[in-house]
């Protein structure tokens, strides 16, 4: 018994203690970025500025020996948020970008891949599971895959270069498409059979049944097609030509060639959208993970 009390906790304390590991490589770099944001330009020039050093021929140089990673300011400023709020009104414009791509391919997205996922669940056939396993592959493709069919569509349709270049690809991913289906497919048959013989139409079993259930994976598919097109750099870069159309992401990864002061200060403004929706559908994340709806799938007819 003594062995065996000792092998668990030893087994325990070893989870315990990778997982702590990994805990503080991901925490750090964040409590990092949120402590440097309060120091002022001249503070971060002298730790960091190092980094941003270029050679004759205008290359970066490696990170040096002498660059200083501190967590504590020598002097606690607002500097950084006061340019970036209230005198560079550019980074604001670039953040409501992001905004504006962000919010509409999340609500257009949940609206059309709940009704695809709706049909694929209802409607079964081997014509429609060759249709989904195309969505599966094309789900499984990376974006710089897609990107040169996007741009040669984009080009086809004369919207490249505008808004609606990453707008109408993000309307119709297949990654929202194939989440729902599967989890769809596991509310019972028998739900669906009681509301047909009650009278009810396929509209309002899509409504009244299925959306309610579906309530914490619309949530979750939700938040990651939220983070997911929040954090996008290739798709800016490639369909868009104007910087005044750039998101924030685009922006953020060009500003330390210039104002190496504000960095930390927009990289906080950058994350706080995706911590708070996150925070927000923690619980549905949590929900999607452990629900178990009772009786099993079966093919609908």
């Amino acid at each position: 018994m003594k062995k065996k009390s000792i092998k668990r906790i030893t087994k325990i304390g070893t989870k315990t203690l990778v997982a702590l590991i990994f805990v503080i490589f991901f925490v750090i770099p964040i409590v990092l970025t949120i402590c440097n944001s309060f120091m002022n330009e001249t503070e971060i020039t002298a730790n960091y500025g190092k980094v941003f050093d270029t050679s004759n021929n205008g290359s970066h140089k490696f990170i040096s020996e002498k660059v200083n990673l501190k967590f504590i300011p020598d002097k606690v400023s607002f500097s950084q948020y006061i340019t970036v709020l209230f005198k560079s009104p550019d980074y604001l414009i670039k953040f409501w970008n992001s905004v504006l791509y962000v919010v509409p391919i999340v609500i257009v997205q949940l609206l059309i891949a709940s009704l695809t996922a709706y049909g694929f669940t209802r409607f079964r056939g081997k014509k429609k599971e060759i249709v989904f396993f195309v969505y599966v592959i094309m789900m499984l493709m990376p974006y710089q895959v897609t990107l040169v069919p996007n741009f040669l569509v984009s080009k086809w349709l004369h919207i490249l270069y505008t808004k609606w270049a990453i707008l109408l690809p993000g309307f119709f991913s297949p990654f929202s498409v194939y989440l729902l289906t599967k989890y769809m497919r596991r509310i019972s048959p028998a739900i669906i059979e009681a509301a047909k013989m009650d009278g009810a139409g396929e509209w309002q079993i899509f409504r009244r049944i299925c959306m309610p259930l579906c309530k914490s994976a619309l949530f979750s598919v939700g938040i990651l097609v939220f983070i997911d097109y929040w954090n996008m750099v290739e798709q800016p870069l490639i369909l868009l030509k104007s910087q005044d159309k750039y998101p924030l992401s685009i922006f953020l990864s060009r500003i330390n060639s210039g104002e190496i002061g504000l960095a930390f200060a927009v990289a906080v403004i950058y994350m706080i959208p995706s911590l708070l929706v996150f925070l927000y559908g923690e619980e549905y994340l949590v929900a999607v993970s452990y629900t178990h709806l009772t009786l099993p799938t079966t093919p609908y007819v």
